[in-house]
């Protein structure tokens, strides 16, 4: 029993009052016009004028839970109210507001159909008991008209202003969305850094500190070579650590002072891999150029992280160091007389971030085995954006 109280729908307080507003004015009109101005033909209300009346008003109570039951149930019994001949009251305004809720809440067919069928039949009746239609008709339809179009223009108003909310909230959306992932794309981008300068300086200063142990007896003055090594690497290491640091504490600061490293550090880049016991020959081909701050971040971190391969993984002696400019691409190639690989090499971080690097700027990598053996790093960047990567290639 509990059970099915629950499900029966309750009527909400806003079509509580509407429901005590049209009978107060339905009975009441009816009252009045008996009272005041009494017309000799019409019926007496009582009973059957009123018991009609409280079938227009209540359903009213279950406007909002089941608007389609409740308008055939209100309009039925209002439009048959008139033809009977009872008293002209404002039974009508439950038809009105049945109307304007049904096309209001969407039911625009069912609303549509209920509010002209109702004119037809009241009119349909009259014609074929009297034989005339009254005057009155026109009017009834005009106001009829008038509650659906209104009906319709509510009705998209609200459905426009719920469109431009989700409009706006998707927006909002987007701009969440994308600061999210410009944010983890700086996340990425700055481990990247934080790997190819540890990596690369932390090798160095690895090999130079078993260089210095070994020879801290037989050469000293190699191993204070050594050391000397450790100690700008290992600065440099603290210096563009810092840096990075700083970008990820400057929330209000000022925009960062110092340019991004580029290829005028190839010098010291070849030197640290000198330093490191790998002889190393560097080749610069075609006029020398500045590049684009991105292109240029893009192949001193290439440069660094395949030099520091050299170092770590390639057993080499010698590296060679080749760097041509192009009109429109310039090229960074590495290579080593060391072990080299059988096949594609595995990608770890250092390639995988390569790779990235490159790709954001349009370039390309190419790495694996070299002729005759050793390893080989190449990496292709586009020049101001770079033309098609079809042309250019040798």
């Amino acid at each position: 029993m509990a059970a099915l109280l629950r499900a029966v729908p309750r009527p909400t307080r806003a079509d509580l009052w509407i429901t005590i507003t049209l009978l107060v004015l339905s009975v009441g009109s009816t009252i009045g016009i008996e009272i005041v101005d009494p017309v000799p033909d019409d019926l007496r209300p009582w009973p059957w004028g009123y018991a009609l009346m409280l079938a227009a008003c209540l359903p009213l109570l279950l406007r909002t839970p089941l608007p389609r039951v409740v308008g055939l149930l209100s309009v039925t019994a209002s439009t048959v109210y008139y033809p009977l001949g009872f008293p002209d009251g404002l039974v009508m305004l439950c038809t009105a507001v049945m109307l304007y809720t049904l096309v209001r809440r969407g039911h625009r067919v069912f609303g549509w159909s209920l509010g002209i069928g109702q004119f037809v039949s009241v009119n349909a009746y009259e014609y074929l008991a009297l034989g005339s239609v009254r005057p009155e008709a026109i009017g009834v339809v005009g106001w009829v008209l008038v509650l659906l179009c209104a009906g319709e223009v509510v009705r998209w108003r609200a459905e426009y202003q719920q469109a431009d909310r989700e409009r706006e909230e998707e927006a909002a959306r987007g701009r969440e969305e994308e600061l999210l992932r410009r944010a983890s794309d700086e996340r990425l981008r700055l481990a990247r850094d934080v790997h190819d300068t540890v990596a690369h300086n932390i090798s160095l200063i690895n090999v130079q500190a078993g260089t210095a142990l070994y020879l801290m007896e037989k050469e000293p003055e190699r191993a204070a070579q050594a050391l000397s090594t450790i100690k700008r690497t290992s600065k440099e290491t603290l210096v563009e650590l810092r840096a990075i640091l700083g970008v990820l504490r400057a929330v209000d600061e000022s925009a960062p002072r110092s340019p991004a490293p580029g290829l005028d550090r190839v010098d010291a880049l070849v030197e640290g891999t000198r330093d490191a016991g790998v002889e190393v020959d560097l080749e610069m081909v075609g006029s020398e150029r500045r590049l684009p701050q991105g292109v240029e971040g893009v192949a001193y971190r290439a440069l660094q992280e395949a030099l520091t391969n050299v170092v770590r993984h390639s057993g080499a002696s010698r590296a060679r160091v080749r760097i041509v400019h192009e009109p429109s691409w310039t090229t960074v190639e590495v290579s080593d007389d060391g072990r080299g690989t059988v096949g594609p090499p595995a990608a770890g971080n250092g390639i995988t971030g390569m790779r990235e690097r490159a790709a954001l700027v349009g370039g390309e990598v190419d790495v694996g085995p070299a002729e005759g053996g050793g390893f080989r790093v190449v990496v292709r960047l586009p020049v101001d954006g770079g033309p098609d990567r079809g042309e250019d290639r040798r």
